[in-house]
């Protein structure tokens, strides 16, 4: 009794020490940084946000940005889910490497997929660029070439938080779905969808955050074409290079604002099913 009440109080200051410095580091890298583009902002007042959306080149960066974010988390999210089920519920060869592969657009630096996809679809030297192109389709330094990218670097954040709450779950439902009749689409949107539905909302926002904010890639395939291909980040940098600095605040808070935003709604949401006592999973 003795040694074990010695060991609780030599570890009551290890436990704050720990905490103090988890909590100093989040504030130095995270909280500190992110309010000072906060503040940098609103220094004078909303100057900075009326001038960002009273330029129609930055207006149509930022329409760029949302669109190709939202297309490439739609991809990321149908392509997320099926995938999951596959790894999650069958068995094949070659499975573990599959399994490896898919989280390769983490590991890779987002200027070697763009060099890639130039290498792919480039116009010029690129395998299917320039038959892609004698049918009208380009793709590298356009709108398809921008998704492309975005898609690539944001596709395992779904699969990543799908392919747990899978595991968990079982099969014992949707066993039970079948013997009662179901189909597979039923099954899947009455019993599985269900089941993984806060998984799949934290992957999209995920997606959707990764997407927005993506920067190498991006820069890489589009040309960076003012009005035409220069995205919301691109913007920033170029607003930063040009000692327009509440300018690229003013950008860069917007799209953190949508990240952060989402964040909170997904969190509210769940929180509010919680006090219902809705089952884990559900609504």
């Amino acid at each position: 009794m003795a040694s074990s009440h010695v060991t609780r109080q030599s570890r009551g200051p290890v436990k704050y020490v720990v905490r103090i410095f988890v909590i100093l580091y989040l504030v130095l890298l995270v909280a500190w940084p992110v309010s000072l583009v906060v503040t940098n902002t609103f220094e004078h007042g909303f100057d900075a946000l009326q001038a960002v959306f009273s330029d129609p080149d930055l207006v149509s960066a930022l329409k760029l940005s949302a669109v190709a974010a939202i297309i490439a988390t739609a991809l990321n999210t149908l392509f997320g889910v099926g995938v999951s089920l596959l790894l999650v519920r069958n068995e094949f060869p070659g499975k573990r490497l599959f399994s490896a592969l898919l989280d390769l657009p983490l590991s890779v630096s987002p200027i070697v997929v763009g060099l890639a996809l130039v290498l792919v679809y480039g116009g010029r030297g690129g395998w299917f660029g320039p038959t892609l192109e004698s049918w009208g389709l380009r793709i590298i330094f356009s709108t398809p070439g921008i998704i492309l990218a975005t898609a690539f670097v944001s596709l395992p954040l779904v699969i990543r938080e799908v392919v747990p709450v899978l595991k968990e779950i079982g099969t014992e439902q949707d066993q039970a779905a079948r013997s009662l009749g179901a189909n597979s689409w039923q099954t899947f949107w009455r019993v599985t969808l269900p089941g993984i539905k806060w998984a799949v909302v934290y992957g999209v926002v995920l997606t959707m955050a990764r997407s927005l904010g993506e920067f190498g890639a991006v820069k890489v395939v589009s040309g960076n074409v003012l009005g035409e291909t220069r995205t919301a980040t691109l913007a920033v940098e170029e607003k930063y290079l040009n000692f327009d600095q509440e300018g690229a605040y003013a950008i860069a808070f917007l799209l953190a604002s949508v990240s952060v935003i989402s964040i909170v709604i997904v969190y509210t949401l769940r929180a509010r099913g919680n006090r219902r006592g809705y089952p884990k999973g559900s609504a």
